[in-house]
């Protein structure tokens, strides 16, 4: 019986889905059916050509110098951080203002994560409080493209040259750099633009997420883009990163198909993290079609805008700027003058209309783990104001008009509700 009543619940719970438009669904059609069924047919389905293919691919759409495909952004930052050396007393500056994954692979290496504000104007990073936080510990920056808008590059890279006198490298790679690791967590700005330049080519080493829900999927997984200085063998890299991703082994399955070749040697203990062609498959036909995907995300994001501009609650996001242009990922609207207890009550009431709507995100000192750490709210009174104003609504393509006006209705009628009860209270209250 309790196995019946828990099929019926989870039964009942799928219906919800079905009727409601969802936050956030990967675009799986005939064309990735076919291209995953080709690569399940092909004989090969782990790390293969099609992987290959698909690193290369990314490589000439970023024009960065080398790319390595991984099984998961949250992988290949950790390991690109170890490759580079950092450790225990070793600190990582990033925004409080992000997702926990940023911060996680920080702690796995043993250095610090230094947790520090976002600006005003958007949600990324401030330079101010980089400039704050850097010290003679500090190897790399992590600034994170919230919500696919680049974050200041150009101000990032003076600070790194201005602090150059004072940064201690630890290894032959930090003393050739000579100065900070620029790192970028570019998880949602895969197709973002800085300075006529694309994200994957605007840092040192940038990582992209290609998880279910990011702008370009290969349902789970991600990429190592790296863009060094010249002096840096870019070549050497790629070969040395293949190596640490697969166990440490000599040769993958692919090179070991070769006639005689079973032979391999283990060089070091590395990590199991590789990208299989399974993965590809996905990937390279979603990004085959990329610009049509922009296009249609940013005549949703024009929608939005067009519907809430005018609203006195309304702060719409900052997405496009001189030198900047987002990739049009969330869409962070803000309500003005609300308490976060306002703000989720407004959230409750656009999902009693069947919307799906998200926050991103709670910044790391309101989670347990961090929390327990010592971080604090209180220190980061700019991502806290946002953050407690702040509804990300849906954005994908296959959001059709219509849905996009359901969406805009709801928003303005659970706004209408939760802040019209609110405003008849405090009246009632003050005429008391």
């Amino acid at each position: 019986m309790v196995v019946i009543k828990t099929v019926k619940s989870q039964f009942n719970i799928l219906l919800t889905f079905v009727n409601m438009i969802p936050f956030s669904p990967p675009r799986i059609d005939q064309r990735v059916l076919d291209e995953v069924n080709a690569a399940l047919l092909s004989g090969w389905i782990t790390t293969g050509p099609r992987t290959k293919l698909f690193e290369q691919k990314i490589s000439d759409y970023c024009s960065c110098k080398k790319t390595v495909a991984v099984n998961s952004w949250t992988a290949g930052m950790e390991v690109m951080l170890r490759w580079w050396g950092i450790g225990e007393g070793d600190e990582v500056i990033i925004p409080v203002y992000t997702y926990c994954a940023s911060a996680n692979v920080v702690i796995h290496t043993g250095a610090k994560p230094i947790m520090v504000d976002i600006g005003e104007e958007d949600f990324n990073i401030s330079i101010s409080k980089i400039r704050e936080a850097i010290t003679p510990r500090t190897k790399v920056i992590m600034p994170v493209d919230i919500s696919g808008f680049p974050c200041d590059y150009d101000s990032i890279y003076k600070l790194v040259e201005e602090f150059k006198g004072e940064f201690i490298p630890k290894n032959e790679k930090q003393k050739k750099l000579g100065r900070i690791l620029i790192a970028a967590d570019a998880a949602h700005s895969f197709g973002a633009i800085y300075n006529n330049k694309k994200s994957g080519a605007l840092a040192d080493v940038t990582c992209f997420s290609f998880h279910a829900v990011k702008n370009l999927t290969t349902a789970e997984g991600g990429t190592v883009c790296f863009n060094l200085p010249e002096g840096f063998d870019h070549e050497e890299i790629y070969k040395e990163f293949c190596i640490k991703i697969l166990h440490g082994q000599s040769k993958d399955a692919l090179a070991k198909t070769q006639k005689g070749a079973w032979r391999y040697d283990v060089l070091e203990p590395g990590y199991k993290c590789n990208m299989t062609d399974i993965q590809a498959a996905i990937g390279l036909v979603e990004l085959e079609r990329y610009g049509d995907n922009l296009t249609r995300r940013k005549s949703i994001f024009e929608a939005y805008d067009n519907a809430f501009n005018n609203e006195k609650w309304a702060i719409t996001p900052k997405y496009s700027a001189k030198n900047r242009e987002t990739c049009y990922h969330l869409y962070l609207l803000r309500i003005a003058d609300v308490s976060e207890e306002q703000r989720d009550a407004i959230i409750q009431e656009i999902f009693e209309q069947d919307v799906a709507v998200n926050v991103h995100f709670q910044p790391l000192p309101l989670l347990t783990a961090y929390k327990s750490l010592g971080y604090s709210i209180e220190d980061y009174p700019v991502a806290y104001l946002k953050y407690a104003s702040e509804i990300s609504l849906p954005v994908y393509f296959n959001l059709s008009d219509e849905q996009v006006s359901m969406v805009i209705a709801a928003v303005k009628n659970a706004i209408k509700k939760v802040l019209g009860n609110a405003e008849k209270e405090f009246q009632s209250i003050h005429s008391n």
